[in-house]
């Protein structure tokens, strides 16, 4: 192509540039206005059923290149920037920087929002319980590894909502120093990631070198940037903020290997036609409870798409999802009618992937 005619392409993509900078700042006036109407309700500036509705829209209307995941990329950064321009907000998650919770916040709440890390889930639920932090972001559950019973049993303690999920694909490095895997004496990360990438290590004899459980695997990344001969398994933004070189990518032993997050917040979410309802149940201790309930779930036309037992502080309790948002007719109805049992903590916009 000749400097002419490519000179003529940037500017193009230059005047294209200039009318969608108009746009956007277009649209942070009407979001201006929104707020302001918000505000004198008192209504939340978050809404993921609206997200989801416009990403829907825009996905029918859409004839050019983008797929759904550019475009809910590429909108859901520009639904952060307009909440952050309008009201600038915490979000908690689970600590350090680099994490997969910091990965999956900002992921739904974008690079202009304001983070703070938090060493410990309960931490992240007394964050939000008491305001510092408008939103917080917490694993619920791994493909591979269950249920995270912290958070079940901070749900069961805290009077916060499940205002929305994300699920995240989890891929795992090792990162180290050594310029040869024989170099390494010592391994770094969560007790969980050595798990998860069990058959890598033994398939390169790495599961007879010194195996060091931490709590995090980005504080991993860290300390074998500066540790020689040691390595740590780390998600890649980890390996990469520590300027730690990766010798080995997706080293997990399952390649469809994910994890679920809640975002929790103070609110509850209007119906979107796409939702799911998380409650915990702690029924009467006698023989088929648990068969009536879920008998009049069924009968319900209600489709329950998890079902969790779990023991906190001493008492058996269930927690469970299903398809439905709870102001739903028949949900409403068969949640009135075991009201003494159950604790609803939030309808929320179901995501397209699930684990």
């Amino acid at each position: 192509m000749s400097e002419a005619g490519l000179k003529e392409l940037r500017d193009k993509l230059d005047t294209i540039d200039n009318r969608l900078l108009d746009l956007v700042n277009e649209r942070m006036d009407i979001v201006h206005q929104v707020g302001l109407l918000k505000a004198q309700s008192g209504g939340s500036i978050y809404r993921p059923e609206r997200e989801k509705a416009i990403i829907d829209r825009l996905e029918s209307l859409n004839n050019g290149r983008l797929n759904r995941a550019a475009i809910e990329a590429l909108f859901l950064e520009i639904f952060a920037i307009s909440r952050n321009i309008e009201l600038p907000e915490n979000v908690a998650y689970l600590g350090p920087e680099g994490s997969f919770t910091h990965q999956a916040a900002e992921g739904r709440f974008g690079a202009m929002s304001s983070y703070v890390s938090i060493s410990s889930i309960k931490g992240i639920f007394r964050e939000v319980h008491t305001g510092k932090a408008k939103f917080g972001v917490v694993p619920i559950e791994n493909s591979s590894n269950g249920i995270v019973t912290d958070t079940i049993n901070c749900l069961k303690e805290y009077d916060l909502k499940i205002v929305a999920e994300v699920v995240l694909d989890i891929h795992h490095t090792l990162a180290s120093t050594c310029d040869k895997i024989e170099n390494i004496k010592r391994i770094y990360s969560k007790d969980i990631a050595f798990e998860q990438c069990r058959k890598f290590l033994t398939n390169f004899g790495l599961n007879e070198v010194e195996l060091i459980p931490i709590e995090s695997t980005t504080k991993a990344a860290k300390l074998a940037a500066r540790e020689p001969n040691s390595a740590a398994i780390c998600p890649h933004v980890g390996a990469k903020l520590n300027n730690l070189p990766i010798l080995f990518e997706n080293i997990e032993d399952k390649d469809n290997n994910k994890t679920r997050f809640f975002i929790i917040s103070n609110f509850e979410n209007a119906q979107s036609g796409n939702d799911k309802t998380s409650i915990l149940v702690e029924l009467p201790d006698r023989q088929g409870t648990l068969v009536e309930f879920l008998t009049d779930f069924n009968n319900s036309d209600i489709n329950l798409t998890k079902i969790k037992s779990h023991i906190v502080e001493g008492n058996s309790i269930f927690f469970i999802d299903f398809d439905g948002h709870q102001l739903d007719d028949n949900v409403k109805d068969v949640l009135q009618r075991h009201k003494d049992t159950i604790k609803i903590l939030g309808s929320y916009v179901k995501e397209i992937k699930d684990i």
